[in-house]
């Protein structure tokens, strides 16, 4: 394979990944970023971002990982189409095979590969992407003030959800597909008591309807038995809390993770077990995956590259 030798290599492309771009640009460290799969990362599916600061009126997701992105290379940034397929963090300089076809070597790394968000597997969820579908509460709830919303799920994401929701919805549909509620009992009984909180138990969700955007939901009740019960729940947005999947799985053999996938960082910083390798972003965020704090934290995986490499009189 063609090998090509590099300072700093950042994985992933979506705040923590052009954030991490923009720091170790200005250091002189040039940075060489793949973007992978989703250039720009989940943002780029979102319609309007409210809460990342700086944007009083809000901006496009899109529009948002673009400007990050032309901020990157402006200070010398060396973008790439690319997915890393293998890794091998064993020894210094470390090796990342990019398409199966190239293997870059590298004197520090910067892991900002994201999170997946689960989904059921309805062909509607991409149909109505942006427009009523939503894997974040807190992301895009604002949109749906005085609105009637459902969640997806059983366990204390979905639970934490549906709660923040009901701050802002006039009405929340918890959809369950078990006869019980996976969450922390302090958890279940927040939902059991809320009064906005309606809790939907052995339903599953087959499908959505609407014009212009997600207008309600088809339900199925005790699917399978023998009284089972299909109809149609009016609603303006669907959220999905079912859980997200780390992008780890190439890193896992060299770095610790949690159950999930996750990869565990020192502290709170983005520092791996290997040295010279940082996590960043919802790669190393099972708890607030915001696009503010997988920002902050590119910034600081950014600074600990820098000075990793200082240390090692590599710059």
């Amino acid at each position: 394979m063609e090998t090509e030798k590099v300072k700093c290599l950042i994985i992933g492309s979506g705040p923590a990944g052009y954030t991490a771009a923009i720091y170790a640009g200005r250091a002189n460290l040039c940075p060489v970023l793949y973007e992978g799969l989703q250039p720009g990362g989940q943002l780029t599916t979102t319609t309007d971002v409210e809460n990342f600061p700086g944007y009083p009126e809000g901006i496009g997701g899109q529009q948002l990982m673009d400007d990050l992105r032309k901020q990157a290379e402006r200070f010398g940034a060396d973008m790439r189409f690319g997915i890393a397929t293998a890794s091998d963090l064993s020894v210094a300089p470390y090796k990342v095979t990019i398409d199966e076809e190239k293997v870059i070597e590298t004197d520090t790394l910067i892991i900002a590969t994201g999170a997946t968000a689960k989904y059921l597997g309805l062909e509607d969820e991409k149909k109505y992407a942006g427009m009523g579908v939503s894997a974040c509460a807190t992301c895009d709830g604002f949109f749906y003030r005085k609105k009637v919303v459902a969640v997806v799920g059983g366990g204390d994401t979905a639970c934490e959800e549906a709660v923040y929701l009901a701050g802002l919805a006039s009405k929340v549909y918890l959809i369950v597909r078990k006869p019980f509620l996976r969450a922390s009992k302090i958890m279940q009984e927040r939902v059991m008591k809320h009064e906005k909180i309606e809790v939907l138990f052995e339903h599953n969700a087959v499908g959505l309807f609407g014009e212009n955007g997600v207008e309600g939901v088809h339900l199925v009740k005790r699917m399978g038995e023998p009284d089972e019960e299909r109809y149609d729940l009016a609603i303006d947005g669907f959220f999905l809390a079912i859980g997200h999947q780390p992008n780890s799985e190439i890193f896992k053999e060299y770095l610790d993770t949690d159950e999930t996938g996750y990869i565990i960082t020192e502290g709170d910083s983005p520092r791996t077990k290997v040295p010279g390798v940082f996590a960043a972003g919802d790669i190393a965020d099972p708890h607030y995956r915001q696009a503010i704090t997988a920002a902050g934290s590119g910034c600081k995986a950014a600074l600990e590259a820098e000075r990793y490499l200082s240390s090692k009189c590599l710059i």
